[in-house]
């Protein structure tokens, strides 16, 4: 079995942890942490787990992780790099869900995310976590840095033509939209369901922290930097994302075919038939994100629909996935989940 502790067990993102490793057949869940709710039986917090997860929380102090296989880091940015030293040397694999390790260029994260960087060190070890594309250095890492919602969609959406280079890189439209869970588990203004129901709204328009990772990633997989405009909104859903992206189309090329045998081989990527529009219900609470690609009136601009839940494929669920692939289980281990409709 292996020995799972979760650092930040109170958010959504850590609440969906614990319904997923709850399940797995491979996992005992060792200990979960939470620095204010420390004492407080798991269920107590969450009745959706009671019968399913017997532990209470514990304070970080006395957590004992390093007697753990695996630990979760899904806390807020800045937390997992002032830990996860002590856990590596310990021998325990970390699987960091925040931001901490995703972007390889110190300066750049320092810039967004407004704090310095504890271990810039170990930035060049970790592995970013997206196993459509990394999973032989998922398999053999320590450290992974699971990769952010918006990110996996975009991502998984672009990847098929900037492999085949058939789009220009210049001039990439990420159109995204994201259910307020993204915005974690805390009370602001804007999170309100008076506020936010009912309603919609684009923000980050000036920039967005996950704009830097989303380019870092689309660069990888052309070997050359790439030109991104990307504008996230907030809708009136709990979860799902849905990407609408936009490419200009250099040569032709059958585009469902294209994407079909690009994702033929990946458990959790559904390439819809064509003319398909997928939706974000269809995915809720999976693992699975679902792809549509459209060529409108036959011109030379290719829009790609791509769908998650976010806080399963765009976090928790892509976690666990990395988890298995870390320890050598069948990818799908847990995760073969049917959405939730309606």
């Amino acid at each position: 079995m292996i020995k799972v502790g979760i650092v930040g067990g109170t958010g959504y993102t850590g609440v969906e942890l614990l319904r997923l490793l709850a399940a797995h057949p491979q996992v005992s869940l060792q200990v979960i942490t939470s620095r204010a709710d420390a004492g407080m039986p798991v269920s107590q917090m969450f009745p959706s787990l009671r019968g399913f997860v017997g532990l209470e929380f514990s304070h970080p102090d006395h957590a004992c992780l390093e007697q753990c296989d695996v630990v979760f880091f899904a806390t807020p940015n800045g937390i997992a790099m002032r830990q996860v030293r002590a856990l590596l040397d310990a021998g325990v694999k970390v699987i960091d869900l925040a931001a901490d390790f995703r972007l390889q260029d110190i300066a750049t994260w320092e810039k967004w995310y407004g704090m310095n960087h504890a271990c810039p060190d170990l930035v060049a070890e970790a592995v970013y976590g997206l196993p459509e594309v990394n999973r032989a250095q998922i398999k053999v890492a320590r450290l992974v840095a699971n990769p952010g919602c918006y990110p996996t969609a975009v991502q998984l959406g672009f990847i098929p033509l900037l492999e085949a280079g058939v789009i220009a890189t210049d001039s990439l439209i990420a159109d995204a939209k994201s259910g307020v869970s993204g915005a974690g588990r805390k009370a602001e203004i804007s999170s309100l369901f008076a506020e936010a129901g009912d309603n919609f709204k684009a923000y980050g328009v000036a920039g967005h922290r996950h704009l830097p990772e989303i380019k870092q990633g689309l660069a990888r997989v052309k070997n050359s930097e790439v030109g991104l405009t990307f504008v996230p909104h907030l809708t009136p859903l709990i979860r799902g994302i849905h990407a609408t992206l936009y490419g200009k189309l250099t040569r032709e090329i059958d585009l469902q075919a294209l994407f079909e045998e690009r994702y033929q081989h990946e458990p959790f990527v559904d390439v819809m038939p064509a003319g398909s529009l997928p939706e974000t219900r269809s995915v809720r609470g999976s693992n699975r994100c679902r792809i549509a690609v459209h060529r409108p009136q036959g011109g030379d601009t290719v829009v790609v629909l791509s769908v998650i839940d976010n806080l399963v494929k765009g976090a928790a669920g892509q976690a666990v996935q990395n988890m298995n692939i870390m320890f050598g289980l069948p990818e799908t281990t847990a995760l073969n989940i049917v959405p939730l409709l309606p």
